[in-house]
C-alpha cells in the first residue's frame, strides 16, 4: 500500500519520511512546504476533492499528516463543485476549534477510501518512552511537572494548547495559538514576577490533549525547543512519554547536556 505524507511546515515530515521503508508521496498545502523534503504534489483547500482524486490516481492507500499549518484564507473563486459541497461541514468544524476541524479532515479522507495512520503506526521511534534522557530531576521538578500536567490537561480539554511553563508551582505561561516558541519568548521576558531561580528554575511541559485523535496533531519538540527552554532560563523540558514527537533525540540529549538542562519523558 503506497503512503502519502500530507505535509506542513517544519522538520517533522522529513524525519517521518526517513523512518519509512518505502519512499512516500509528499503532498503539501500551498504555502506550507516542509523543510528538507521535495514536494510531489501541492494542493489548496478550495480544491480538496480534485486533490483527493489525484491521490487515488497515484495509487495512494494510506495517508499520514505531519507538520505545521495555519488556517489558510479561502478564495471562493477557486472552489470546484465537489469541494463547495463539503465546505459548510468544514467551516462549521473550524468554528468549534482545532480538534473538531482535524476530526472532520480525517473523516473526509476516510470517506474517500484512504486509511489515516499516525506517527506511532509508521515511526514509533519518534515517540520516546518514559525515562530521563539528560540531566537529573529533583523533587521540586517532579512537583512542577505534576502541576504543569494538570494545567495542560485543563487547556487541552477546551482545545486551547499542549504546553505550559511552571516554576515552583507558579504558572508562568501557557501555550495557545501562537505556539511554543512564543510562549518561551514571553517567559524569557518575565522579570519581577518570576520566583527565585535558586529554589528551582522551572520547566516547560508538553503533552497531548486529553481524548485527542492520536493520528494527527501530536505535539512536537526538538533541538530548537531546548534552545528556547535555555533562553527562557528554565531548568528543563518535560514531555508526556509516548505521546510527544521528538525530532533528533540524540541531538536533544547532547544539547541538554551542553546547556545543563534535564530532559524527561514523564510516564
Amino acid at each position: 500500500m503506497r503512503t502519502a505524507i500530507i505535509a506542513g511546515q517544519g522538520r517533522l515530515p522529513a524525519a517521518l519520511a526517513a523512518q519509512m521503508v518505502e519512499p512516500p508521496l509528499v503532498a503539501a498545502l500551498d504555502g506550507f512546504a516542509p523543510a528538507g523534503l521535495t514536494v510531489d504534489l501541492r494542493f489548496r483547500v478550495e480544491r480538496l476533492v480534485p486533490f483527493l482524486r489525484a491521490l487515488e490516481r497515484d495509487g495512494i492507500g494510506q495517508v499520514i499528516f505531519a507538520g505545521a499549518v495555519t488556517r489558510p484564507r479561502l478564495d471562493p473563486a477557486l472552489l470546484d463543485e465537489g469541494t463547495a459541497a463539503l465546505l459548510p461541514r468544514l467551516m462549521a468544524a473550524m468554528q468549534q476549534g482545532d480538534d473538531a476541524t482535524l476530526r472532520v479532515v480525517i473523516e473526509l479522507f476516510e470517506e474517500f477510501g484512504f486509511q489515516v495512520v499516525g506517527v506511532e503506526d509508521l515511526a514509533p521511534a519518534l515517540l520516546p518512552a518514559a525515562g530521563v534522557y539528560a540531566g537529573s530531576v529533583t523533587p521540586r521538578d517532579e512537583a512542577d511537572a505534576q502541576r504543569a500536567a494538570v494545567i495542560v490537561g485543563a487547556l487541552g480539554a477546551v482545545d486551547v494548547g499542549q504546553g505550559a511553563v511552571v516554576a515552583q508551582g507558579l504558572c508562568l505561561g501557557v501555550e495557545a495559538l501562537p505556539g511554543t516558541d512564543v510562549l518561551l519568548a514571553q517567559v524569557a521576558g518575565i522579570g519581577a514576577l518570576r520566583p527565585d531561580p535558586a529554589r528551582g528554575k522551572g520547566l516547560l511541559y508538553k503533552a497531548a490533549k486529553p481524548g485527542q485523535d492520536r493520528r494527527i496533531d501530536l505535539p512536537t519538540i526538538g533541538p530548537d525547543t531546548l534552545r528556547g527552554v535555555a533562553a527562557a532560563g528554565l531548568g528543563g523540558l518535560v514531555f508526556q512519554a509516548g505521546s510527544v514527537i521528538c525530532l533528533d533525540l540524540p541531538e536533544m540529549q547532547r544539547l541538554a547536556g551542553e546547556q545543563g538542562l534535564f530532559l524527561w519523558a514523564r510516564g
